[in-house]
This record gives C-alpha cells, sequence and structure tokens, in this order.
C-alpha cells in the first residue's frame, strides 16, 4: 500500500505551529515555550543558515542539548531542505569523526556541546546561544514573512545511524520525499491507530538526543496532535518513574532495559503513574513476561513497536491487539503498519507459508534510500525494491509478526547452526529469568561454544542444569550453553540496546556452583 501525495516535510508542522500560536510547545519548570515562539525562533535561525550559504541539498550537522532552541535548529534545517546529520557524542569519537566526514558545509552547537574532533575544524561553525566561537544563529535578524519548507523531493533529508551492533555502523539515507511519507509527520493520512496514539501524547516526557530519529519523530507526534513537550530538569534526579509522577506525563518513549528498571522501581515503591497513557517500547525485543508485568502495573497503555534506522516502524503492537486474547499476541511485535508491505523468506529470497520462519523483507514509501557512500552495502540489503532486514520471525494466522532472531547472531557449534536468539527466548521463557543473553566465543573444540548470561527473576536462582535440559529438549545438544552465568544485569550500549558481548569478560573469572548464593556460571 502506498501512501497518497502530501506536503513536503515539515510543512505539516510548521502549519500547526502557525495555527496555534499560544498553546505550549514546550515546558521545562517554569519556562513555558509556546508554539508561536518556537515557530518565531526557527524563523529566525533559518535567515542566519541562508546568510551562512545554507540551503537545500546542503549538509548540516547539529549537535545540541535537548532544549526547544536545538529543536529549532532541526525545524530550520528541515525547512530550508539541508541534509541533516545529528551528531550523536555517546557513540564515540570514532563515530563522531565518520558522521563529520559525510560532506557537512556547517556545524550548529551550542553551550552543552562537547569538544570536536580536529577534522571538525575544517568545517564552518555555527552557534545558538554563543560560545565555540562560531556565529550566533539567535541574534540573526526575525523574518517578516512565514517560513515555508522548500525542500526538493529526491535529496536527502537526514542520515540516520544504525547501532553497529552487527558491524561498524551505518549511515541510512532518507529522502525528504520518504520523510513526507512518515507516518507520524502526515496528520491528514493519520491511520486510527496512530491518531489515537497522538491523542494521548498531551504531555510528552521529552529526554534523551534530539540527533534519535525515535526522540525527534515522536516529538513531531506530539506536537502535531496539540500536545506540549515536557523537558525534565536533570537536576531532579532519576527520570523514571519520578518525573512521569512529578510532571503528570501522559507518554513517554523508552527502550527495554529503561522499562525494566522503571518496573524494578515499581514494583519496591509507591510511585503515582496514573496518568500514563502511553508508552512506546522499542530498540529490542521485549519478553513476553515482562510485558504482562507492565501491563498488570501500567495498564493498557503499553505499545510495542519493531522496525530499524533503515526503514522506521515496521510493525506495532498496541493496547487493544493485547486486549483481544490472541494466545500469542505477548510474544509478537503486532501486525505490520498499514504502509508497509512484509513477507517471510527463504536464503533464496522466495516467499514462505505462514507460520514458517525466514528473513523479514519489507518495503513502504518511508524507507531509507539506501546507505550513505556505501553502494556495496546498499546492494546487499535492498533488493528489487524491498528491505532485507537480516532479521529472522515469521507471521502467526493472525497475522502479527514474531521475531525470532538476527540472522546474523548465529554460533556454528561443530558445524551446526544455533541461533542465539531462538536460545536466549527459550531461556527467558522459565519463571526464574528475568533476561537471558547467549553470545559465542571461539573454542579448540567445538569452533566455537555457547554461553548464557542470565539475569534472574526477583527471589529466584535459576538452576543450570534444569535450563540446559529445557534448551536440549527444545532446540537439541548443539544449542545447549557451555556455561550459564549469572549476572545482575547487562551493560547498555550508546544506542540504548542491551550490550550482551560486554559480559564476555567475565567468562575469564572463577565459575561457581549456581545453586549457590553467588553469581556464577554452570558448566555442561
Amino acid at each position: 500500500m502506498h501512501a497518497p501525495t502530501t506536503p513536503i516535510h515539515p510543512q505539516p508542522l510548521l502549519d500547526a505551529l502557525a495555527r496555534s500560536p499560544d498553546v505550549p510547545a514546550f515546558e521545562r519548570g517554569s519556562r513555558i515555550v509556546t508554539r508561536g515562539e518556537l515557530l518565531e525562533t526557527a524563523s529566525r535561525i533559518a535567515v542566519g543558515m541562508r546568510a551562512a550559504s545554507l540551503g537545500p541539498g546542503s549538509g548540516i550537522g547539529i549537535a545540541t542539548a535537548v532544549s526547544p532552541e536545538g529543536v529549532a535548529v532541526y525545524l530550520a534545517a528541515y525547512a530550508l531542505g539541508c541534509r541533516v546529520v545529528g551528531l550523536r557524542t555517546s557513540g564515540g569519537s570514532r563515530q563522531l569523526a565518520q558522521m563529520l566526514g559525510t560532506g557537512l558545509d556547517a556545524i550548529v552547537v551550542d553551550p552543552s556541546a562537547q569538544v570536536l574532533p580536529e577534522i571538525a575544524r575544517a568545517i564552518p561553525m555555527l552557534t545558538i546561544g554563543g560560545g565555540q566561537g562560531g556565529t550566533d544563529l539567535l541574534a540573526s535578524p526575525a523574518r517578516d514573512e512565514p517560513l515555508i519548507a522548500q525542500a526538493r523531493a529526491d535529496d536527502v533529508a537526514r542520515l540516520v545511524y544504525t547501532s553497529g551492533s552487527t558491524g561498524a555502523p551505518k549511515a541510512c539515507a532518507q529522502t525528504y520525499r520518504a520523510l513526507s511519507t512518515h507516518y507520524l509527520w502526515q496528520p491528514d493520512h493519520w491511520t486510527n491507530v496512530i491518531a489515537e496514539l497522538a491523542s494521548r501524547f498531551g504531555r510528552y516526557l521529552l529526554f534523551g538526543d534530539l540527533a534519535s530519529p525515535v526522540v525527534f519523530d515522536y516529538l513531531g507526534l506530539c506536537l502535531l496532535g496539540g500536545g506540549t513537550a515536557v523537558i525534565p530538569d536533570p537536576g531532579q534526579g532519576a527520570l523514571f518513574p519520578y518525573a512521569i509522577e512529578r510532571h503528570r506525563i501522559t507518554a513517554s518513549i523508552m527502550n527495554v532495559p529503561r522499562l525494566y528498571q522503571m518496573l524494578d522501581v515499581l514494583r519496591d515503591k509507591p510511585v503515582d503513574v496514573g496518568s500514563l497513557r502511553a508508552i512506546m517500547v522499542s530498540g529490542s525485543p521485549l519478553a513476553p513476561h515482562r510485558l504482562e508485568a507492565a501491563l498488570h502495573r501500567l495498564g493498557p497503555v503499553v505499545y510495542q513497536g519493531y522496525g530499524q534506522n533503515e526503514h522506521g516502524m515496521i510493525s506495532l503492537l498496541t493496547p487493544e491487539d493485547i486486549g483481544q486474547g490472541h494466545p500469542s499476541v505477548l510474544a509478537s511485535v503486532g501486525r505490520p503498519h498499514p504502509f508497509v508491505e512484509l513477507r517471510v523468506c527463504a536464503k533464496d529470497g522466495e516467499p514462505v507459508p505462514a507460520g514458517t520462519t525466514g528473513e523479514i523483507c519489507v518495503r513502504s514509501p518511508y524507507m531509507m534510500m539506501g546507505y550513505w557512500a556505501d553502494p556495496e552495502e546498499s546492494a546487499a540489503v535492498l533488493r528489487d525494491g524491498w528491505l532485507h532486514t537480516r532479521d529472522l520471525g515469521y507471521l502467526d494466522p493472525q497475522g502479527f509478526v514474531h521475531l525470532v532472531g538476527r540472522a546474523r547472531d548465529i554460533i556454528l557449534v561443530n558445524a551446526e547452526i544455533c541461533h542465539a536468539g531462538a536460545i536466549e527466548r527459550l531461556l527467558a521463557a522459565h519463571p526464574d529469568v528475568d533476561q537471558a543473553y547467549v553470545v559465542g566465543t571461539p573454542d579448540d573444540k567445538t569452533g566455537e561454544a555457547i554461553h548464557a548470561f542470565i539475569v534472574p527473576a526477583a527471589g529466584t536462582v535459576p538452576n543450570a542444569s534444569v535450563l540446559s535440559a529445557i534448551v536440549r529438549a527444545e532446540l537439541g545438544e548443539a544449542s545447549v550453553p557451555k556455561s550459564i552465568r549469572i549476572v545482575d544485569g547487562v551493560p547498555i550500549a550508546p544506542s540504548g540496546k542491551p550490550d550482551k558481548r560486554a559480559l564476555l569478560p567475565s567468562l575469564s573469572s572463577e565459575s561457581s556452583d549456581p545453586s549457590s548464593d553467588k553469581r556464577s556460571s554452570g558448566e555442561r
């Protein structure tokens, strides 16, 4: 299904801001920034960008904190039709240098920006709020005429970087034509599900990094739906769930580890989160027992999104889906978005029947055009108009998508293919297991060896022998972990995803009996 013709991005948001100039767009403590003030700031910044010879096709890197002025920089850059690169400093100096090497014509920073690598010195610098030695865009004169989007449809609108979990991070290039059909940015074409979601974003907890497309796109949903973005003061302490209670938040987005942390707090402390109407959870699979716990504690407010930076949202599990009571719904990631065509394919690219596991392949009007300056990798994932996600999964009879694992996340034991995702899901289904992470290491006897790291359910001590027997019975001898180690948690990568390979150094420590009180491993 193809989306209808729409105005060029971000014109719908510019129009929405102009229609309700007195409505609050942002709230931060006692400071209120109206929609009219946001639009005026964006217009002023656009004047400064034009004076710096920026316009359609120009490359612009942006490194700003979460603030109304930071958002205005992005709006101005998009309105001028620039190629926007959000500079995520959390990814490390190597990735930042990669972003700076994409042909940028200017960099915009604010006083919060970290020191940029040497390569940045050759790129003209602009600022908001002074500092850093560049021209202050906020000092530009106000515009007399409205800010109008002037992008060329086939120009690249933004580069979105992958997490690098399967290799070096890659820059996904999304055109203005694609972004203009994005399911969150065009309210005239919202589906009933997205319109309902937007109605729940009356007070959106805005945090994280504006360079994240998820953060920025859901900010767009909030503003287009008439809501207010609430920016918490970092000095107020832990964000979740206390900020929800303090600010009477109705909606937020979060990754799976943050949801787990929030549920752990709510299990032990009385925090009022009754204002919540929507939590969008994404980034990695959400275990069915944790989703069930979230529904029990928070009510019918949990949405689970499955997508990739190469594409955006692929499928969505809604509270309404869960309420229908399909037996396997909690283990799924919902149904494909209406604008998304999805099929499950065998290795030869041919579709397989429902219920059969294969690679998930998708296409939609808003997926990437390819990886920036990387035709070889682009050709590997984009074939005949379809994006090969490298995710394994299947469709059930009700049309729900189920993820099985990453096509590349395999471990070869005695030349037999073992899928880490399948082992993880099987282990996490045991009542004594809260989370499970599986990795492979080189092994002299078997080629590779499987190692499992288990975060136990509260008040339990998982038994390694029992868990091994379950894997053996369901997946076969080759999939049985060589070691099962109990850990308190898993490190989180800059992308927000669990970094299970960071657990590998613990394998060199001395192991002991997992039935004891110690955190340990069980050798098979």
